[in-house]
């Protein structure tokens, strides 16, 4: 049984924390989740739903995974100190680490990612990358693996980085079976991202 810890805040993008939930959650027999926010307090995502958290940053520290969703507020927790003594922490000591979204720029100020692969939400991406000055940014990609991180792009692309990180650690077989379980359309191939021409960050 491997430890997932999700980590949550005020904001926060209800499908970039659900849909890889959805995913990685429904591996029960292989995955336990726990949500973790800076304090106990209910946490209200982006759309108002109260989620309560069943650890703070203070009582869990150590996970075999971690999932770092966004949110337009992501940034605001990148100058929050204990949230990034704790994702430091935890991400050097994780197995694999996920991030979705502004998520990526969140772990960025980390500095966890200098020097390495990663992408993020493509309409905001101009806007955010100067946040993780020595990270290898990748405008046009799904989802970028380097190494035990997997950094996805907007939203919904989460649920495809999810499903890799799943065949990363179960195989591709157990990978399918959850998106067949779920109905999803997966996409594969990492470099799959017409978001990044709508962008204007490539040409076709």
């Amino acid at each position: 049984m491997k430890s997932l810890g999700v980590f949550i805040f005020p904001g926060v993008q209800t499908l970039d924390l659900f849909g890889p939930v959805e995913l990685l959650g429904g591996f029960f027999d292989r995955i336990s989740l726990t949500f973790v926010a800076a304090s106990l307090d209910p946490v209200v995502t982006r759309h108002g739903q109260r989620i309560l958290p069943d650890k703070s940053i203070f009582e869990a520290r150590s996970f075999d995974l971690l999932l770092v969703p966004g949110g337009d507020s992501a940034i605001e927790v990148g100058n929050n100190p204990d949230s990034v003594s704790w994702l430091e922490e935890v991400s050097d000591n994780a197995d694999l680490v996920m991030t979705v979204c502004t998520g990526s720029i969140l772990l960025a100020m980390t500095g966890r990612l200098d020097g390495r692969r990663a992408t993020t939400n493509k309409i905001d991406f101009r806007d955010t990358v100067h946040l993780g000055p020595q990270v290898h940014w990748v405008k046009k990609a799904r989802w970028v693996q380097d190494g035990k991180f997997f950094t996805s792009s907007g939203v919904s692309a989460g649920m495809d980085m999810s499903l890799a990180a799943a065949a990363h650690l179960f195989g591709d077989e157990q990978a399918e079976w959850m998106a067949d379980e779920t109905e999803y359309a997966w996409h594969k191939d990492p470099s799959w991202d017409p978001f990044a021409v709508k962008s204007g960050l490539v040409q076709e």
